[in-house]
């Protein structure tokens, strides 16, 4: 009981400090260290196995995270920075906006302004597979759609809800938390997404999209917005305008950014003996990316320039997300040192709690933490590495945990009034993130119980 104690004082303290905009890497690392010194002090349980242990248990600490820096950056964090360097490329050569412009070239021709409206999120939510940041796919869309939406009669703030949930479920092959979620359950990428994500992600979008349909259009009526219909211009800086300005681009390079998805899918579908995982498939299509700029440009100089964004968008990947998968390990064999986990369970389960109700309890965990730090990344690599023990002691498949834990942290942020999406899209129209917030409620809370129902009804 003593180690919960600590870790709920633990995890309180984590929170305040994420909440006053610490970076979250630093903030883990001390939590986990502070809790594995804490598990030696009062000899609460031990830090490394006999075959991984330096020979003194001071030094296993430190130990363990080198051990987690080695096995992550070797495989997990070089799909993450590969993804993430080949996301930043189509960024460089205009490809990412293309594929956002062409796909919302139809809606732009339709007269509904509600039917818009939720089209809108379900084409959103295909194409953040896509774009890496949701931000900045937000605001993206601020730039092309949202005009479009309130020339139509729509509320800006109906407008700015749809926009700020387009990457709600957070699903698809490229993203890190996703990467991450399939390793925890032994399994490639490519199948937990086509197995698990697509089925429940499906169902989530639907719900979410005919929600938007039925709540903006009835809150707009109750509380019409004086500026619907006038003001159609968001409120972007001239640099930001500029970024998600289209190149002079080929039709086709709008197909660029689907590649590494799309010969994946093709080579694993069809019977050719060649196995395509999702690090070939984006390294192949880098190459094929690179060939097409220079036949394009004929100039060798633009294309290895370019190519540099590439290396960038590794770094950054490195710098920010396997860091923070690193840190969050860390701050989970904090929590699993001190006996928390553990007594957690025993205490739930004598609670009358099964293997569902911890999938139940770590939901809410999820979603609180990422309601108070606007993070779904940071709530899900500091909670998920605890799902496989979890699972294991309650009884259930790993899955059942890790599979809506990963949708919810990213339903999550869609609430937060201080997430990085809230703001750049609330800022751009002129409004309040807190107002905004309210208009996403509805909508992203029956997504999420849609999102648990179907996880439960396919899975359990």
């Amino acid at each position: 009981m003593l180690g919960l104690v600590i870790a709920i004082v633990v995890v309180a303290w984590v929170a305040r400090f994420v909440l006053k905009k610490y970076p979250a890497q630093p903030i883990l690392f001390t939590a986990g260290i502070f809790m594995m010194v804490l598990a030696l002090v009062f000899g609460l349980g031990e830090i490394l196995p006999a075959k991984q242990t330096t020979g003194s248990p001071w030094l296993d600490i430190i130990q363990s995270i080198s051990l987690a820096f080695s096995s992550r950056a070797a495989k997990l964090g070089m799909i993450i920075m590969l993804i993430g360097g080949f996301s930043k490329y189509m960024d460089c050569i205009g490809a990412s906006t293309s594929l956002v412009r062409l796909a919302i070239k139809p809606l732009q021709k339709m007269g509904h302004p509600y039917l818009v409206l939720a089209l809108t999120s379900v084409l959103g939510n295909f194409l953040a597979m896509f774009i890496s940041s949701a931000s900045g796919f937000g605001l993206l869309l601020m730039v092309t759609m949202y005009p479009v939406l309130v020339r139509l009669g729509v509320s800006r703030i109906a407008a700015c809800a749809v926009i700020a949930t387009t990457a709600a479920p957070g699903w698809g092959p490229a993203g890190a938390d996703n990467i991450y979620a399939a390793e925890l359950i032994g399994m490639e990428i490519v199948p937990y997404f086509m197995q698990y994500q697509v089925p429940v992600g499906l169902c989530t979008v639907l719900v979410l999209a005919v929600a938007h349909f039925f709540v903006q259009r009835h809150l707009d009526a109750k509380n019409p917005d004086e500026m619907a219909g006038k003001d159609v211009s968001a409120a972007v800086t001239e640099e930001q305008a500029k970024a998600q300005e289209t190149p002079a681009v080929p039709g086709f390079y709008a197909l660029l950014p689907t590649l590494p998805l799309l010969l994946v899918l093709f080579f694993g579908l069809s019977d050719t003996g060649i196995e395509m995982d999702i690090s070939l498939a984006t390294l192949v299509s880098i190459f094929l990316t690179m060939v097409i700029e220079f036949i394009r440009h004929r100039d060798g100089l633009k294309t290895c320039q370019d190519i540099s964004s590439f290396w960038q968008g590794m770094g950054l990947q490195m710098a920010t997300v396997v860091t923070l998968v690193v840190a969050a390990e860390t701050f989970s064999k904090g929590l699993i040192s001190l006996g928390a986990i553990d007594t957690l369970i025993t205490s739930a389960q004598n609670a009358g709690f099964g293997g569902i109700g911890m999938m139940f309890v770590f939901v809410a965990i999820i979603i609180a933490a990422t309601l108070i730090t606007g993070s779904g990344n940071a709530t899900f690599f500091a909670f998920v590495p605890l799902a496989p023990k979890v699972a294991a002691l309650s009884g259930i498949a790993p899955v059942l945990l890790v599979l809506p834990m990963n949708f919810v942290s990213n339903l999550a942020r869609s609430l937060s009034p201080i997430a990085a999406v809230m703001i750049v899209v609330a800022g751009a129209a002129g409004l309040s993130p807190m107002d905004l917030a309210k208009r996403t409620f509805l909508p992203v809370a029956a997504a999420t119980v849609a999102n648990i129902a179907i996880t439960l009804i396919l899975f359990f």
